[in-house]
């Protein structure tokens, strides 16, 4: 699918891991490079998701949910790195074992940047009342302030949050969202795709 609609990006990514592999002559499994094709990816073109229709658009935070859901019960410290954009070895060895469950996410991901370039949607940024909603509904599901200062403005607690209570705290908020008016959750969404491109 990346060939078929981001041919340069597809032949850039080939081009840099057949580069590495002739420096350090160290194969890495397929799971690194999907991992390292989808990072690049979202740094390059991971804007044009906001613009995406609200199916594909839905559908990224949906495949990152079942992700998180599944680290959760396997991998405690892996699924917090995960909910803040690593995709480390950790990360490749979970996804070693849920190919299926990694190439879904991945492809949701390529499919909301597909459907970003093709409808270019401008959305407002969310406003003081979408993030008061939405802490309220977080509060309602049983979330701290402190787990949604985390969430919401990235702010670390003193001390810090442990990761099963953190790996929770990320599923409620994604399954959260899911509830809101969707005016409101597009917006949100959108935020959302924003920063993990910048980061």
């Amino acid at each position: 699918r990346l060939r078929e609609t981001f041919t340069a990006d597809y032949e850039t990514a080939l081009e840099g891991f057949a580069a590495r592999y002739a420096k350090t002559r160290e194969r890495q499994s397929v799971d690194y490079y999907l991992a390292e094709t989808m990072r690049q990816m979202r740094q390059t073109h991971g804007l044009l998701a906001a613009k995406a229709d609200k199916d594909p658009l839905t559908k990224q935070f949906v495949s990152q949910l079942e992700v998180l859901r599944a680290l959760g019960q396997e991998d405690k410290k892996t699924c917090v790195a995960f909910l803040y954009g690593a995709t480390d070895l950790d990360f490749q060895n979970f996804a070693a074992a849920r190919r299926v469950l990694a190439s879904d996410m991945a492809l949701a991901g390529l499919e909301a940047m597909i459907s970003g370039q093709q409808r270019q949607i401008e959305r407002e940024k969310p406003s003081a009342t979408d993030f008061r909603v939405l802490e309220v509904a977080l509060s309602d599901h049983g979330l701290g302030r402190q787990e949604i200062d985390a969430l919401l403005d990235g702010k670390i607690a003193e001390p810090p949050l442990d990761d099963a209570r953190m790996c929770a705290a990320g599923q409620t908020y994604l399954e959260v969202l899911r509830t809101l008016p969707e005016a409101a959750r597009m917006r949100i969404y959108a935020l959302s795709v924003q920063l993990m491109a910048k980061s």
